[in-house]
């Protein structure tokens, strides 16, 4: 079962842009819930508390009991908006959650072992390629996060889909085997693996000519069991009687 969070909120009497900028004046944050078969309900939230919310991470994947007025609200929020300057939220949105609902939530992809990787020892550098995961699980048993194991990766190696393993109630959204996680080359390693490769191509070129070659002919000067050249005569002739 997964831990439910409670925040307050009050009715906000009126919808549209004026009346949200009116609430923000007042130190608060217009948001909606909406879905469950019921209407939509207006509502603000205290700015500090929501801020703390969404930052502290999770927000769009955890359960929350949102008391207005005494009734209470369970929901799971689905957006919201920030100030991209000052990082203030100015709007969210929270869906209703009816009993054993099941509901598509982005899950995060979390990396362990990465020091135990043959690759990142060499110098590489792990690129989560899918940073979350989209899937359909029941809202009451979302899952904080799905690990990838790294230890044994090598460069150039990658962790898809297919190498984890999902919870039985989870089904996930992505077509196909997706990447999730890549162990990428240091700087200069392509260009040391093309030096190394062309440094192994020239030895095994010359080996290969060395084999090629044809050997000396028996009987030649030099050639093994070939005789001894004879040696040189002496100037004059061999033999030749000396002049008187």
């Amino acid at each position: 079962m997964a831990t439910v969070k409670e925040i307050k909120a009050t009715v906000r009497p009126r919808a549209g842009k004026g009346a949200a900028r009116a609430v923000r004046r007042e130190g608060r944050v217009p948001g909606v819930i909406y879905g469950g078969n019921a209407p939509p309900l207006t509502i603000s939230l205290d700015h500090a508390e929501l801020r703390q919310r969404i930052f502290a991470g999770r927000f769009l994947t955890s359960i929350y009991d949102v008391e207005v007025e005494g009734t209470r609200h369970r929901v799971i929020p689905r957006d919201f908006q920030v100030d991209p300057v000052r990082e203030h939220p100015l709007h969210v949105d929270f869906m209703r959650l009816t009993e054993g609902a099941t509901i598509r939530v982005r899950i995060p992809i979390r990396v362990v072992k990465s020091d135990q990787s043959p690759g990142v020892k060499r110098g590489g550098a792990v690129n989560i390629v899918t940073h979350t995961l989209d899937v359909r699980c029941p809202a009451d048993a979302i899952p904080e996060a799905f690990e990838v194991d790294v230890s044994g990766l090598e460069i150039n190696h990658s962790r898809h889909l297919s190498d984890i393993t999902l919870p039985a109630h989870v089904r996930p959204l992505v077509q196909g085997d997706a990447t999730l996680v890549t162990i990428v080359p240091p700087s200069g390693y392509a260009e040391e693996m093309k030096a190394a490769a062309e440094a192994a191509a020239a030895a095994a070129a010359a080996a290969a000519a060395a084999a090629a070659a044809p050997a000396a002919p028996t009987g030649a000067p030099g050639a093994p069991g070939a005789p001894a050249a004879a040696p040189a005569a002496p100037a004059g002739g061999a033999g030749a009687p000396a002049k008187k």
